[in-house]
């Protein structure tokens, strides 16, 4: 099984108007009831949480499944996530978002494809970006291949102990999530990201898994929603960056610990986290929060 030739391949623009229903619905599905994400009397209105963007990407992700092989679409799996945040999504935004395939390349568990995300308000100026790379597991494609304008970013500009934290320093705090049975199927219909894998048994288990799984971005969201929380940063915070791998499955229901390195340098804020299962394997790894604007304090909790 090989992957169709992808790299240069372009998607949308798809325009979509962000309401106050949308963005507290996503809040409420990962169970974030604060002000900011709720409070529609506030003087800015509601915010979107930092990961939201993940809900108008989507559409034009399905472009790109769309038009592969179905046997080869299905084996897709969240490998990576590198988002940029300009500004936060607000009530009323008129937003249009394009995507390209910037890089592919083969991997020992298939085929690594990164897509880049462009999201512009409407007056055009930018409100995020995102690199999503994905593995088609099994799947075979050319030696890696790139877009050279475009060329894929990856993590590694970010500062060591952001990067490998497990392996040099005990955490600064920790937090245990529940992930009820039904998690999937609110974060499915509240974001709008429809994967059966992740709501329907039969899908799951014809896709070889034993049951269906929670959906990769809501893992990262409740990571994220943990930092902003125990850190002192709060949901308010002025994020630039999220960046994450994945490498491990979320049954439903379950529990996750979430584990995070706290740095403060000036007037940036350096979040580094990791995602543990129930089983103490890591979900997620390699997980960074950039902010800025801070005012420097450092939480230590347990």
């Amino acid at each position: 099984m090989k992957l169709p030739s992808l790299v240069g391949q372009v998607a949308g623009p798809c325009v979509q108007t962000v309401d106050a229903r949308w963005l507290m619905a996503y809040a409420a599905a990962l169970g974030d009831a604060v002000p900011e994400y709720l409070d529609t009397t506030r003087p800015d209105g509601v915010l979107g949480h930092p990961l939201f963007p993940v809900c108008f990407e989507w559409p034009v992700a399905l472009d790109f499944r769309d038009r592969l092989p179905g046997d080869v679409a299905v084996r897709s799996v969240h490998a990576t996530h590198d988002l940029r945040v300009h500004r936060r999504p607000r009530p009323g935004d008129r937003l249009s978002t394009t995507a390209s395939v910037v890089s592919t390349e083969p991997r020992s568990p298939g085929a690594y494809v990164v897509t880049r995300f462009e999201t512009t308000d409407a007056a055009g100026q930018p409100v995020c970006s995102t690199d999503y790379g994905s593995i088609y597991l099994g799947v075979d494609c050319e030696n890696a291949s790139s877009v050279e304008a475009k060329a894929s970013r990856a993590p590694d500009d970010l500062p060591p102990r952001a990067r490998a934290p497990r392996e040099v320093l005990q955490p600064d705090w920790s937090a245990h999530v529940s992930v009820p049975a039904t998690l999937a199927h609110t974060y499915t219909e509240c974001a709008r990201i429809w994967n059966p894998i992740h709501t329907d048994i039969a899908v799951a288990r014809s896709a070889g898994l034993p049951d269906i799984i929670l959906h990769g971005t809501a893992t990262l969201a409740l990571a994220v929603s943990a930092a902003l929380g125990k850190t002192g940063l709060g949901p308010g915070a002025e994020v630039t960056r999220i960046t994450a791998r994945f490498t491990g499955m979320v049954p439903l229901p379950s529990t996750l610990s979430v584990r995070g390195w706290d740095d403060a340098t000036g007037e940036e804020r350096r979040i580094a986290f990791e995602v543990l299962g129930a089983d103490g394997r890591p979900v997620i790894r390699d997980g960074t929060l950039l902010a800025r604007g801070t005012d420097g304090h450092r939480a230590r909790a347990t």
